[in-house]
C-alpha cells in the first residue's frame, strides 16, 4: 500500500523523513546535506529517519525545486598524477562538510576536452567551479564569464586578470632550482620537461632566466617531451642527455617521476650523484626521499591548494567578499642528491 505522502512512485519522501523525526523539511534537508549549522542531534535523528523509511535524496529533483545543483565541478587535467589526486582529495574534504558533492572532470591536458566538459556540467547548474590553471580557450573564456558561477582557479596565479586562484608562482619555483643548483658551482644545468602543459612551460622560463643572467643558458640543454611524465620516460631521456651532452653537471626534471627514473639510470651507468651530476625534481611526490640517494625537490602546497581554494569558493557561493589571489609559496626541499 502506498504510504499517505509518497511520490506517486511509492518511494518515501523527504516529508516522510521530516514527520519520522519531528523536525521541519528544511531542516531534514539541511541535515542530510550535512550542512554544519543543524545540532548534531537533530542530523541524527533525521538520518535514522531516513535509514528507517529507506529514503534516498533525489539530486535532479532537488535542483529543478532550487534552481541550481548541489555540486561543486572540478575540472583537472590528469587523475593519474598524485598531484590532482592529493588536491581532489583535500577539496572534497572541505566542501562534503557543507552538503556539497563533487563533480570530478578529466580533460587530458586538452583545451579543447575542458571546454566540452564545462559545457555539459554548466547546463546542469553548478554551484561553482574549481578549475586547474589558466589555459583555457576563448570560448571557456567567455562561458565563464556568462554563466555567473562562482569560479576558483588552483595551481597558479593570475597577476593580469584579476581572477579568483589559489596556488605559487611555477616560474619562481623554476629560478630557485636553478639558483640552487649554481649555488653547488654547477655550471652545465639542463632542464628536462615532459606533457608540456603551460606550469611545466613556466617552470621552464624561470629557470632559463637565473641561466641567462648568469650567462650560463645553453639552448641545447633543454629537453622536451610531449609524453606524459613518469620514471621509464625520466630514464630514457636522462640517457640520451648524457649520451649527447656528457658534460652537463646538473639537471631540473619538471615532475619527481621523472628525477626518480634518471636516479635509476645513473645507478645503472656507475654515474655518482651528486658529485658528477645533480639532479632535483618537482613537486616532492612520494618515494623521492627514499630514493638513493635521496633526492632534492621543490615542494608544493597540492594539499593546501584544495583546500583553500575550495574555502574560496564557499565564501564566493555565500557571497562573501574574498581576496583574489592567494600565493601559498612553495619549499625547496635539500636532500642527497645536490
Amino acid at each position: 500500500m502506498t504510504r499517505i505522502g509518497s511520490r506517486s512512485t511509492g518511494r518515501p519522501t523527504l516529508n516522510e523523513v521530516a514527520r519520522l523525526a519531528a523536525v521541519s523539511p528544511i531542516t531534514a534537508s539541511r541535515a542530510l546535506r550535512g550542512v554544519t549549522t543543524v545540532a548534531p542531534e537533530l542530523v541524527e535523528k533525521v538520518r535514522a529517519a531516513a535509514l528507517n523509511l529507506g529514503y534516498v535524496a533525489n539530486p535532479a529533483a532537488r535542483a529543478l525545486a532550487s534552481s541550481q545543483s548541489q555540486t561543486v565541478v572540478v575540472l583537472v587535467p590528469s587523475l593519474s598524477n598524485q598531484l590532482f589526486i592529493e588536491t581532489l582529495e583535500a577539496i572534497q574534504g572541505v566542501l562534503r562538510t557543507r552538503g556539497l558533492e563533487v563533480v570530478i572532470g578529466n580533460y587530458h591536458y586538452s583545451p579543447i576536452e575542458e571546454e566540452g566538459l564545462l559545457r555539459n556540467y554548466l547546463a546542469n547548474r553548478p554551484r561553482g567551479l574549481l578549475l586547474t590553471g589558466f589555459d583555457h580557450t576563448p570560448a571557456v573564456r567567455e562561458l565563464l564569464a556568462a554563466s555567473g558561477v562562482p569560479c576558483v582557479h588552483m595551481m597558479e596565479l593570475d597577476t593580469v586578470r584579476g581572477a579568483y586562484c589559489v596556488g605559487f608562482s611555477q616560474e619562481q619555483a623554476g629560478a630557485e632550482a636553478a639558483r640552487h643548483l649554481l649555488a653547488r658551482g654547477r655550471r652545465r644545468l639542463a632542464y628536462m620537461s615532459a606533457q608540456l602543459d603551460p606550469r611545466v612551460l613556466q617552470r621552464g622560463e624561470g629557470f632559463r632566466r637565473v641561466l641567462l643572467d648568469a650567462g650560463l643558458y645553453d639552448p641545447a640543454l633543454e629537453v622536451r617531451s610531449p609524453l606524459p611524465s613518469s620514471i621509464g620516460l625520466g630514464g630514457e631521456l636522462f640517457a640520451k642527455l648524457l649520451e649527447e651532452h656528457p658534460d652537463v653537471d646538473a639537471v631540473f626534471f619538471c615532475n619527481d617521476d621523472l628525477a626518480q627514473g634518471a636516479t635509476l639510470e645513473a645507478l645503472r651507468r656507475g654515474i655518482k650523484i651528486p658529485q658528477q651530476v645533480s639532479l632535483i625534481g618537482f613537486n616532492d611526490l612520494p618515494g623521492s626521499a627514499h630514493m638513493v640517494p635521496r633526492l632534492t625537490s621543490i615542494r608544493t602546497p597540492r594539499e593546501a591548494v584544495g583546500q583553500r581554494a575550495a574555502q574560496l569558493l564557499l565564501g564566493l557561493i555565500e557571497g562573501i567578499a574574498q581576496e583574489t589571489q592567494v600565493d601559498l609559496g612553495f619549499e625547496l626541499v635539500v636532500r642527497e642528491s645536490t
